[in-house]
């Protein structure tokens, strides 16, 4: 339960100050309107470094489902834990996601443009095109699961983990922090690197459940690309690392 309860909270936290902060740039009237792509990269980034240093020592911070699987693919992570996991990832998600929600709904009752209200919840392409879409999330994602099994490869042999808790935490907070702060600057312009199922597809939801004013419509036709493209990513990163670990044993 308390795994659970670490990775419903982290992820909660995650959204919160990600999408909080893509909010606090795309809204009218905040102060920081108009602030650009840098800060975005920068909040999701340190969205990241709280997130996991909160959640580390409770549940591993997994915090994306991409991680759950990568791990699970890579046999450093239960089976029987997938499951609870990302539905704790997906509930923290959309808390996280109407919380900013109701944090910024006076700005987004003056924001007129739907798409804008609608990139405070969820990513969509900057060039529509599926296979090109898919093949950003794919390559976005597998750069931040390969960083997590390869840079923690010394501590991620699974007969010695006991009672140690993988995820991004194994990375250090720091780290994985500039990790998807790296992947954000140079990889995030396609798509708006979702490289997080939950991270969309939670919030997502939200969007489409809330009475929000001048709404876009909320794309289902693309939402699969940023759940199967992170999960594409992550067992690509799985096959990479099995076949290092196995060259390297």
């Amino acid at each position: 339960m308390s795994e659970f309860l670490g990775e419903f909270f982290g992820t909660f936290v995650l959204i919160l100050l990600g999408n909080g902060t893509v909010a606090n740039v795309n809204l009218n009237q905040t102060k920081s309107h108009g602030s650009g792509w840098i800060v975005i990269t920068t909040g999701w980034a340190l969205a990241v470094f709280v997130a996991v240093l909160l959640t580390a020592d409770i549940s591993g911070a997994h915090i994306n489902p991409a991680v759950t699987l990568g791990l699970a693919f890579s046999g450093l992570f239960e089976w029987v834990k997938v499951v609870p996991f990302i539905l704790a990832q997906m509930l923290g998600a959309m808390l996280g996601a109407f919380t900013v929600y109701i944090f910024f709904k006076e700005h987004f009752n003056i924001t007129t443009t739907p798409g804008i209200k609608k990139a405070c919840f969820c990513t969509d392409p900057a060039i529509r095109n599926y296979r090109n879409n898919f093949f950003s999330e794919c390559v976005g994602t597998f750069v931040l699961i390969i960083s997590v099994l390869l840079i923690s490869l010394p501590q991620l042999q699974y007969e010695y983990l006991g009672s140690t808790k993988v995820g991004l935490g194994s990375l250090g907070a720091l780290p994985v922090a500039l990790v998807v702060f790296s992947i954000g600057l140079s990889l995030g312009g396609t798509t708006g690197y979702a490289i997080n199922p939950a991270r969309d597809l939670g919030p997502r939801i939200v969007h489409a459940l809330i009475p929000l004013k001048s709404k876009d419509a909320n794309d289902w036709e693309y939402a699969w690309i940023p759940v199967f493209g992170p999960i594409a990513g992550a067992g690509l990163a799985a096959l990479v690392y099995l076949f290092i670990h196995t060259v390297c044993a």
